[in-house]
């Protein structure tokens, strides 16, 4: 009996210690989820975003009056859309090769949640990795990232075709079955250059709120369609009809039903619908718009209404916003004499106000933005410009218009854009570099390449009067008054000058002339003998006064809007070694008639080639992102960094310049074995001190071309101020 009982002691004793042991290894297994960056480490409760079937469709989102909702937790929440947009590129890629790795994507939804966003917009099929990276992060995390996913448009056989049926509508019908398919986790799409591919096992449909089909609509094809296939009857489908639309908007609302059906038919699923849309072809008249073209067509949403299971889930109209462009912004008076909710004038808020009131339909501001470029492309009269705006104005400015976005009723915003992307171009500069190069470096004075809050340029030297980041390298030059050194990366070329005495003035400054091009250039500048024949001189003497010039023959300005398209009175040179220098300065405006006002502007340009003293260093509370040199007179040392692009670069991955603009009939470019530099240190109006002495000792700084950029990842400081601004919007 003694036996039996401590047998049956023992027994107990094991079973409660195995009680404990599965016990503790849930726990462990349990621990898995928690998130350790969170308070405390407390367990993360995911958030069910189970969907309702009503009429035989499933549905966890919708629009109900001018609001998004969400359901959660069988729950149905309200939600003012806070999001950005992301596109399909990073350095050293096109979109279309798709480069983008699953660890960049996991890496921005983190970022992009931490900035208490709650959507994301992308416009055409990314890699698996995107749809694997979204699951797995909502999955993950107590509040979802919502999706809204566009559908590209393939542009150039519209525009050749200026028309959307046939091939365009074959193409487009494809790619609305793939991404529902995607959507679903059950697609297998086969590659093709330019375009995404691979297996989609990942299903995110539980966390797409909404559809974006199209893009920015080129007004010619608009108008070429409507003119093609006047009196096309009106549609009227299973889930869409039109009332009183033109033939583009038939087409459109054609477009829709394909992919509603589809989705309905494959997986009883639906979400709210719209088509992308942009100033250029909104519905409203603009007769102080310059551009016929800007507004000669319009697509007009709310002549598309919903039927039958697509009314639970409803339709919206989503725009693209900016406040510099077009014209018409900044020349409507009664969008510049409108008071916003602050009490001031805003013409971006005007428009606004007109654009909902002109609406059956909710919308939402699918794309605004501000670029932090030093690259200046249009003006706004309140300041929000399209570039020379430093990264703490772009988070500041994007704050204030998605508050007038709230303020006048939209859904919400998205911002444009998440990363910077190398491969854009924009009017002002587009003719000025190499097309194929573009993602190969980063070209600062292309505003179009830094509209992202997440930077990749690796400022490699912080220009900030701190020489530890120049640790190792050797002067150039070194005598005993002054030495120069010389470095460069993807973004800049960077020169420093350790003197004895560097507070520069009008009448003492240092003037560094660069020679890139051989047999060309001017020996002499202003009267001052240089040492070689230089393509560009810098000075820099007081706050206002520091810049850098070209040689007249060497000016891309006056070659293009002077002696080929005279559009401003020539004043470049075509003879060599004429001694004269020119500003550097771009193109901002061509000549506008505003005919209801029966007046003309001229051309309007802009000195691009001013020097703005800052640090440029993202870690010091000064950072400047416009900074071009900083002066530390207690060391005597000077920094300055200059965009490629001024020094007439098309392509410093391959050490590629502009060749002679005046040898051919057709502008050349060519590699270039280096960039020989020269100083001098001008004196009430002498030279005090050349570097080198002799011609003969004349050196050039070369480097090492790359084929992938190297770049490090650095969000801005306006993500920042958003994420303030995102953390106290529900």
């Amino acid at each position: 009996m003694k036996k039996n009982m401590i047998l049956l002691g023992l027994l107990l004793l094991i079973s409660v210690l195995l009680v404990i042991y599965l016990m503790n290894n849930k726990c462990v297994s349990e621990s898995d989820d928690v998130n350790m960056d969170s308070p405390n480490s407390k367990q993360i409760a995911k958030t069910s975003v189970e969907p309702v079937y009503e009429q035989g469709v499933a549905y966890n989102t919708r629009i109900l009056t001018d609001k998004f909702e969400v359901l959660q937790n069988g729950e149905w929440q309200k939600m003012t859309i806070k999001g950005i947009n992301i596109g399909m590129a990073k350095p050293g890629l096109f979109p279309g090769e798709a480069g983008i790795t699953k660890e960049d994507y996991s890496g921005w939804l983190k970022s992009i949640g931490e900035m208490h966003a709650n959507a994301i917009r992308i416009y055409t099929i990314h890699p698996p990795a995107f749809y694997e990276a979204l699951l797995e992060y909502n999955e993950s995390h107590e509040q979802p990232i919502y999706l809204f996913h566009g559908v590209w448009l393939e542009e150039e056989p519209v525009i050749e075709q200026l028309d959307v049926y046939g091939e365009p509508t074959e193409k487009f019908q494809k790619e609305l079955k793939d991404i529902v398919d995607i959507l679903h986790g059950n697609a297998e799409i086969e590659h093709q250059p330019g375009h995404a591919s691979g297996s989609y096992t990942a299903n995110v449909a539980p966390y797409v709120i909404g559809w974006m089909i199209g893009i920015e609509w080129y007004p010619q094809a608009v108008h070429s369609v409507n003119e093609k296939y006047k009196g096309k009857p009106q549609f009227d489908g299973r889930y869409f009809a039109t009332k009183d639309a033109a033939p583009f908007e038939i087409w459109l609302a054609e477009q829709m039903e394909y992919a509603a059906k589809y989705e309905k038919e494959q997986y009883s699923w639906m979400r709210p619908f719209s088509f992308t849309n942009w100033v250029t072809t909104d519905l409203l008249d603009h007769p102080y718009e310059p551009s016929e073209e800007e507004d000669m067509a319009s697509v007009n949403p709310n002549v598309i209404y919903e039927k039958n299971e697509l009314q639970q889930v409803g339709q919206f109209a989503n725009y693209h916003v900016y406040p510099y462009y077009p014209d018409f912004m900044n020349f409507t008076p009664e969008y510049l004499q409108y008071i916003d909710h602050r009490g001031k004038p805003n013409n971006y808020a005007a428009y606004l106000n007109d654009l909902k009131k002109a609406h059956r339909l909710p919308i939402l501001i699918s794309e605004f933005g501000i670029p932090a470029s030093r690259g200046l492309t249009h003006k706004n009269p309140f300041g929000w410009n399209q570039g020379f705006v430093t990264e703490r104005q772009q988070g500041e400015y994007l704050v204030s218009l998605y508050e007038d976005i709230l303020h006048e009723g939209m859904l919400g915003g998205l911002i444009f854009s998440w990363q910077d992307e190398w491969f854009k171009r924009t009017w002002n500069t587009m003719d000025l570099d190499n097309p194929d190069q573009r993602p190969f470096w980063s070209n600062a004075q292309t505003n179009e390449q830094q509209f992202g809050l997440l930077s990749f340029d690796t400022l490699k030297i912080k220009v900030d009067g701190d020489t530890s980041d120049w640790s190792g390298k050797k002067p150039m030059y070194e005598t005993e008054q002054l030495n120069m050194y010389m470095d460069s990366d993807e973004r800049y070329l960077y020169l420093r000058l350790d003197a004895k005495n560097v507070e520069f003035s009008n009448d003492y400054y240092p003037l560094i002339h660069f020679s890139t091009v051989k047999n060309q250039g001017n020996s002499s500048y202003k009267g001052y003998p240089l040492l070689n024949e230089a393509d560009f001189v810098l000075t820099i003497k007081d706050g206002e006064n520091s810049r850098i010039e070209v040689d007249a023959y060497y000016d891309l300005f006056q070659k293009l809007y002077g002696e080929r398209l005279g559009q401003v009175p020539f004043e470049g040179v075509t003879q060599k070694n004429s001694g004269q220098f020119n500003p550097i300065e771009y193109a901002l405006n061509k000549q506008l008639t505003i005919p209801i006002l029966d007046e003309t502007y001229p051309f309007e340009k802009y000195e691009t080639g001013k020097l703005r003293k800052g640090n440029g260093n993202p870690e010091s509370p000064d950072y400047d992102s416009l900074a071009d040199y900083e002066v530390n007179e207690d060391e005597g040392v000077v920094e300055i960094r200059i965009p490629w692009l001024l020094l007439n670069f098309t392509d410093p991955s391959r050490l590629e310049v502009w060749a002679d603009l005046y040898a051919n009939e057709e502008m050349t470019r060519e590699i270039t074995e280096g960039i020989e530099v020269g100083l001098l240190l001008i004196e009430n109006n002498e030279v005090k001190l050349s570097v080198p002495e002799n011609k003969s000792d004349l050196k050039s700084y070369t480097w090492e071309g790359w084929t992938l950029p190297e770049y490090k990842e650095r969000l801005k400081e306006s993500y920042y101020i958003l994420q303030e601004k995102f953390s106290n919007i529900q």
